[in-house]
């Protein structure tokens, strides 16, 4: 690759090489605060290349690559050239991870206990996540939840927090002091924009915390609030996580006592202060 980027995110290490600068140096002032990957070796890599030669200058688009692919993958146009790497990270994690049983959640941690929120695209994962780090809240992650299977320990997971839509607003009004990425348009969720987590959260990303709630949000509905039984909470921790079969027994197990350690409860909310409410009700009631 012809420009090269190094990064480390929780305790996972990165390199990412692209044919372009322009996405390498978007994601080094992106993550300039965060440090190398440890005796800077990376965990995985990421490529972002052109296709065809000429897909470098000529209407280029970025395919996606690295130690674990995905076939015949859509490219992105240049634009959104930090989307793919984002993406390329991803994907290494969803298809490579074999240390931790990941869970797509986002994570914020208070006084040594973390929140794990997962749900379907458009839940509000991400927002909430941004929200609940403006409000004090350290945040853990907004893609993925990195349980230990030796302790059950959730380790941080740090990366760009990808605010969507509508979301991008609430969490800009929200957080005015923050560092944002370019408002990228025309995405396959539609408009995307990245937040950079704030100095707490980089700093103590080596820190884990206990699970003490699971969370399923939906936005769009009228507020609401019911629990969620163990077998239904084991099912769908099981269609949120990328690698609970390939890990076979320890993803099993260590599943199984997520489920039967920590409460689960589901929220439907009309707007961000509604869930944030319910959040903090349902959180002091634990």
């Amino acid at each position: 690759m012809r420009h090269a980027a190094s990064l480390r995110i929780g305790p996972i290490g990165f390199r990412i090489g692209s044919d372009w600068r322009g996405p390498v140096a978007a994601v080094r002032a992106l993550y300039s605060d965060y440090p190398q990957p440890d005796d800077d070796i990376p965990d995985f890599n990421v490529h972002l290349f052109a296709a065809r030669p000429w897909r470098r200058i000529l209407r280029p688009s970025v395919q996606i690559g690295g130690d674990f692919v995905i076939p015949d993958a859509a490219p992105l146009p240049l634009a959104q050239g930090l989307l793919a790497a984002e993406m390329g990270m991803n994907l290494q994690m969803a298809l490579g991870q074999r240390r931790y049983l990941l869970l797509h959640a986002a994570t914020a941690e208070r006084e040594g206990r973390t929140i794990l929120m997962t749900g379907i695209s458009g839940a509000g994962k991400s927002t909430l996540a941004a929200l609940l780090m403006a409000g004090g809240w350290r945040l853990m992650g907004d893609e993925f939840a990195l349980v230990d299977p030796a302790t059950g320990r959730v380790h941080a997971f740090p990366r760009l927090v990808s605010l969507k839509n509508e979301g991008i607003a609430v969490a800009e009004a929200a957080l005015p002091r923050a560092r944002f990425g370019p408002r990228l348009e025309g995405t396959p969720k539609g408009a995307i924009r990245h937040l950079v987590p704030d100095a707490r959260a980089i700093a103590a990303m080596a820190e884990p915390a206990d699970p003490a709630l699971i969370l399923f949000p939906r936005f769009g509905f009228e507020a609401a609030e019911r629990p969620v039984l163990p077998s239904e909470t084991f099912v769908r921790l099981t269609q949120a996580s990328t690698n609970y079969t390939a890990l076979g027994e320890r993803g099993f197990e260590s599943l199984t006592r997520l489920v039967r350690d920590v409460p689960a409860r589901a929220i439907d909310y009309p707007d961000a202060q509604t869930a944030l409410a319910q959040i903090e009700r349902i959180w002091s009631a634990l």
